[in-house]
């Protein structure tokens, strides 16, 4: 078949490609999307965040995202060098106007969404996959893209934009050749759903719950229709230690090394086969070209120890479609707005990871543990948590000054703050992780 032309072509049906190509269809764009899954389909990544109702309402799914969803008022964080655990509020954080948020099943809330682009105009074609694509300039500008579906046709799409929501296969980053292992994060993950797990009493029981242990750590994510997540985020050396165990084995094995996730877990059932994860944080060293951009898991994948990756994902559909809009219809304002969202995508992942790459270190884990809000650090902290990082919320003088509380700590505790250090970089640096199943 002769090459179709479109306004906008969108690789990935997820959080990212439903969000972007609503918006721009919304305003009158021909948008095509293909994904390569059938909806629904089994995903992880079930716990949002406060930041992200906002957004969820303007799109016009707020109301049917809370039909499926969990309430989660804040999160848990367990600790095995403590004898207590500690709960954090989203109702606490600087902005009081975001009280909470929810689990949800992603093959559902993923659905509502696809739907909801489907629902404004953009051409959805499920069971298709971007297979090629061809360059009007060599990493800069995209000439055209070859799809093929389940049944083997294809077809080329010549697209005024084209963007990049295909999640962890980075369509792009993987053919330009930009993608990069997160050199300070390195980890797999092993994930599951259970039946009759142990949930927290009363209005916590929605609560996403975080517990370490001595090989990385767990969440705990309940869900709407009974069912629980439980995943392991652990460093490569640990992976390989599987040896034949099945990753349904592997992960209760190692369930067991954490006393008071088991304790949750004791009366618990697996109801799905375990999946696992590898090569779990990466980025591209860039984000867009002259007519493309990367979004959500396409551009960068962080550890989701603080739930952000729908918001991030979402949040850069929005600021994307914004910014898409503008280089089609006023292209003398592109590179403005590239660079502006160049700028978006980056600040997120560089927000949190800062907290992440710390997350085991004893001075960091004694702050979250014992929590105090001396220049209101507790509110700006609950804020990073909430997602409130793009607004205008006076969050970062307090945040530089946590940071520089940190720092001071660790001076005045030189040798733990070595050990830690070197504990992590050895993890970082070890052996790929087995992922098979």
């Amino acid at each position: 078949m002769p090459a179709q032309d479109c306004d906008v072509f969108v690789i990935g049906g997820g959080p990212a490609g439903s969000t972007v190509s609503a918006l721009l269809a919304s305003q009158g764009h021909r948008v095509v999307l293909v994904d390569k899954d059938h909806h629904p389909r089994f995903h992880i990544g079930e716990s949002l965040l406060p930041a992200n109702l906002p957004l969820l309402d303007r799109m016009g799914v707020g109301e049917a995202v809370r039909a499926i969803g969990m309430p989660k008022p804040g999160a848990e964080f367990v600790s095995p060098q403590h004898s207590h655990t500690q709960t954090y509020y989203f109702a606490d954080a600087w902005d009081k106007t975001m009280p909470g948020a929810y689990q949800v099943r992603r093959a559902d809330f993923d659905h509502i969404l696809l739907n909801n682009a489907r629902t404004r105009g953009v051409e959805v074609f499920e069971g298709t996959r971007a297979v090629d694509v061809q360059w009007d300039a060599p990493g800069r500008k995209v000439a055209s893209v070859t799809t093929r579906d389940d049944n083997g046709a294809s077809a080329t799409w010549r697209p005024r934009f084209l963007i990049d929501a295909s999640g962890r296969d980075t369509f792009l980053a993987g053919r330009l050749k930009i993608k990069t292992k997160n050199p300070d994060h390195n980890s797999a993950a092993v994930y599951a759903h259970f039946q009759n797990a142990q949930r927290l009493p009363g209005q916590d029981a929605g609560n996403i719950s975080v517990f370490w242990f001595e090989h990385g750590w767990f969440w705990f994510i309940p869900l709407h229709d009974g069912a629980t997540s439980v995943g392991m985020v652990t460093w490569p050396y640990h992976m390989k230690s599987r040896g034949e165990r099945s990753l349904s084995d592997f992960l209760l094995d190692n369930i067991r090394q954490c006393p008071a996730l088991a304790q949750r877990l004791a009366q618990a059932t697996l109801c799905t086969e375990a999946e696992a994860a590898g090569n779990y944080s990466y980025s591209a060293t860039q984000c867009h070209g002259d007519n493309f951009l990367l979004l959500g898991d396409a551009y960068a994948f962080i550890d989701p120890v603080f739930s952000s990756g729908v918001w991030l994902a979402m949040s850069g559909g929005e600021v994307g479609a914004e910014v898409v809009h503008a280089c089609l219809s006023s292209p003398e304002r592109a590179k403005t707005e590239l660079a502006r969202f160049d700028r978006h995508m980056r600040l997120g992942p560089r927000a949190f990871s800062w907290f992440i790459y710390r997350m085991t270190n004893p001075t960091m884990r004694g702050f979250f543990m014992q929590p105090h809000n001396p220049l209101r650090m507790k509110e700006a902290l609950l804020s990073v948590l909430a997602g409130d990082l793009f607004g205008r919320t006076p969050i970062w003088p307090s945040l530089w000054a946590f940071k520089a509380l940190y720092f001071s700590v660790n001076l005045v505790h030189p040798r733990r703050a070595w050990r830690a250090w070197r504990q992590r970089r050895g993890n970082v640096q070890a052996a790929p992780a087995q992922t098979g199943a």
